[in-house]
């Protein structure tokens, strides 16, 4: 597309060029917005930027900077740094959060991170575009991407809490199991997995249904390409974040098509607020990145197709990855109400294989009204599900500092209700539908 694209910016610019009377009529003010919308479609965007400069905290402005805590060939750990001399010294709890890398960059959990900075110390995972990682780097595969996580674990150190966006909730799991079963003393403290395919096979999604239907032979036939020249990843076999995207737009095409429909009327009105809305949106959803092929893969494989975690039959380095294992870390599922990417159930499958984790210990809230994106970003982020993980954390990490037994976990906003949360059955209802019940793994006896 790059010589319509670059001919369709010729003929932009020489409509808008101010003595052009043609731009001032109401068939050039068309062709200009026409061309504006096809160049926003086509044009590859780069990889977006976090953009936090402050969080505000207690009143006060709290400086941010961002640091390459640990770099390796397909990730980045990025250490969201707070200015001390503004907070003084605190000794909050350390979050890493595990980005997706399913096609968007670690950059779509912007507004995760926000909400978490001003009490945590938050490290995100920043994983690298396959494209422009070289072929002498070697593979990167599903085995890869735990080995990965129970590294950043270790480097973080002891007392760390972990939250698993999407995608990576099983290999997060994965990585807890193992270091569990190896007694390693860096263990996460919690592990809070949202919107995770832990169980696709719970109230499957189309998503869910596409995957399993298809042979890996044709996943391999008709998805994997191969890195062109010039970039870096040249001859890599990969995933295309396009065809990625690809799919995510084709379960919401009316959507997408309505909202560029806009774009062009708003582009021939002159409404700059409307069209700079659009443009800020979909600069950050278009932005997509390469996944290597063994990786994608194994995932298909693993996850959709074989279900081999909650099936119990998930090798990992050879080692058999057995959740039951799991005894230190604390575990808080989370699910939206009307996801059509990961169906209610899924996710809190999780509790069904780590039965080493007291009860007390185990978390399950559906969050009502939001879909997949709602979960970690949005207003119902803010408001309702991040406040429930911040107490989560903060109970948890109170409880192994002090080395209590007892600890029971606080019902979330027990001061406002009378009744407990209740977990919603994923066998009885279909997405969309809760009956407005959402809640906990166990509820609460009265008083806790």
């Amino acid at each position: 597309m790059s010589p319509v694209r670059f001919g369709v910016q010729a003929l932009r610019q020489t409509l808008g060029w101010p003595l052009n009377p043609m731009g001032y009529t109401t068939a050039g003010k068309n062709m200009i917005a026409a061309c504006e919308v096809f160049e926003n479609i086509t044009r590859r965007y780069g990889k977006p930027e976090f953009g936090i400069r402050n969080v505000q905290h207690a009143g006060l402005t709290v400086p941010i900077s961002e640091e390459i805590a640990l770099s390796k060939p397909f990730c980045n750990l990025i250490h969201f740094v707070r200015d001390e001399t503004v907070t003084g010294k605190r000794h909050d709890p350390k979050v890493l959060i595990v980005a997706p890398m399913s096609g968007h960059y670690a950059t779509l959990l912007r507004g995760t991170v926000e909400a978490m900075l001003p009490e945590h110390d938050v490290y995100i995972t920043d994983w690298s575009d396959a494209r422009n990682v070289p072929l002498a780097s070697g593979q990167f595969d599903f085995d890869d991407f735990v080995d990965y996580l129970i590294e950043f674990m270790s480097f973080i150190g002891t007392n760390t809490h972990v939250i698993a966006v999407c995608q990576p909730a099983v290999p997060a799991l994965v990585a807890a199991a193992v270091m569990a079963a190896r007694g390693e003393q860096c263990q996460p403290s919690s592990l809070v997995l949202m919107g995770g395919p832990i169980d696709t096979r719970r109230n499957p999604t189309k998503v869910n249904d596409l995957a399993a239907q298809k042979s890996l032979a044709w996943f391999e036939n008709n998805v994997i390409s191969t890195v062109p020249f010039p970039h870096a990843g040249f001859m890599r076999p990969v995933y295309p974040g396009f065809m990625q995207l690809t799919g995510f737009m084709t379960m919401n095409l009316d959507r997408h098509m309505n909202a560029h429909v806009d774009l062009f009327n708003n582009l021939v009105k002159g409404d700059c607020d409307s069209v700079k809305q659009h443009q800020t949106f979909y600069e950050e959803y278009l932005s997509v990145m390469d996944l290597t092929a063994e990786f994608y893969l194994q995932t298909v494989q693993i996850v959709f197709q074989e279900h081999l975690l909650p099936d119990r039959r998930l090798m990992h380095r050879g080692e058999l990855v057995d959740c039951a294992a799991i005894r230190q870390t604390a575990i808080m599922t989370v699910e939206g109400e009307r996801d059509d990417i990961c169906g209610l159930g899924q996710t809190e499958a999780a509790h069904d294989l780590c039965v080493g984790v007291p009860t007390d210990e185990k978390i399950h809230y559906v969050q009502s009204g939001v879909g997949h994106y709602g979960v970690f970003n949005g207003t119902r982020w803010r408001t309702e599900i991040q406040p429930r993980i911040r107490e989560f954390i903060r109970t948890i990490n109170y409880k192994r500092l002090t080395g209590g037994k007892s600890t029971k976990m606080p019902r979330p906003y027990r001061a406002l209700k009378d009744t407990p949360d209740v977990a919603p059955d994923w066998r009885a209802k279909a997405n969309g539908v809760l009956d407005e019940v959402n809640g906990q793994h166990s509820p609460a006896s009265a008083g806790e």
